[in-house]
């Protein structure tokens, strides 16, 4: 069966850029699967109704369709066994579910505020509106204003990634000695804000960039050769 991945991207079909579009578009390369992508944007709520979601990554295999990042990766896992394991055993997916949820506060949490204005300036115009409307609600100003603080909140993003930090002190991926679906879910991301911001995450002298550039490289270069910063 043909796989189909809506995936987000703003302006540039060749930019997408959601976290969680991400941690699926290197599980797929995990499980050595093809598909095909299928750009998305904020305004297109249409496009995946039939499939009872408002967001994306949405995973069509054949007439079957599913959807959150977590829920995908397991039925990744669960229908293709034959294929590399995402998660080394339900010792592996257990952690993995943990991490899910850090991922989703430690890493995109804490660094949404820090690239979000970035996000808004590569939509297009139809979709600008809708992201400034929303974002800013959330917020409760405007997205200047929260970009505005970036220089000095950086500081403290870094800080909270410490855990991280200490582990690829001694092991090369959160998954060890070979990247798996932990690694994913964390980098995920970081190509997120490689993708629309050039604002400096990561100093080069940190694990946790060395980790990324080679999460960079695998798969023939997957995410390095999607368009992003050199950051």
């Amino acid at each position: 069966m043909t796989l189909k991945l809506f995936e987000l991207v703003g302006a540039e079909d060749t930019r997408p850029f959601s976290p969680f579009c991400w941690r699926i578009r290197m599980a797929l390369a995990h499980k050595g699967l093809d598909a095909q992508l299928v750009p998305w944007r904020f305004t297109e709520k249409e496009a995946i109704a039939p499939y009872k979601s408002e967001k994306v990554p949405v995973l069509l295999d054949g007439d079957h369709a599913v959807s959150d990042s977590w829920v995908i990766a397991n039925y990744l896992e669960d229908t293709y066994p034959d294929r590399p394991s995402l998660f080394g055993g339900e010792g592996g997916r257990a952690m993995a579910r943990m991490l899910n949820w850090w991922g989703d506060i430690a890493v995109v949490g804490a660094m949404f505020p820090l690239i979000v204005a970035d996000i808004h300036d590569h939509l297009r115009p139809e979709d600008q509106g809708y992201f400034r409307k929303s974002r800013e609600a959330r917020f409760g100003k405007t997205l200047e204003e929260v970009a505005a603080a970036r220089d000095s909140a950086v500081a403290g993003f870094r800080k909270g990634l410490d855990p991280m930090r200490l582990t690829l002190r001694s092991q090369p991926f959160l998954g060890g000695a070979a990247p798996n679906y932990a690694d994913y879910i964390m980098f995920g991301g970081f190509q997120w804000a490689r993708a629309i911001s050039p604002f400096k995450l990561l100093a080069e002298d940190d694990p946790i960039y060395a980790w990324r550039e080679k999460l960079l490289d695998a798969f023939d270069g997957l995410a390095r050769r999607s368009a992003g910063y050199p950051v």
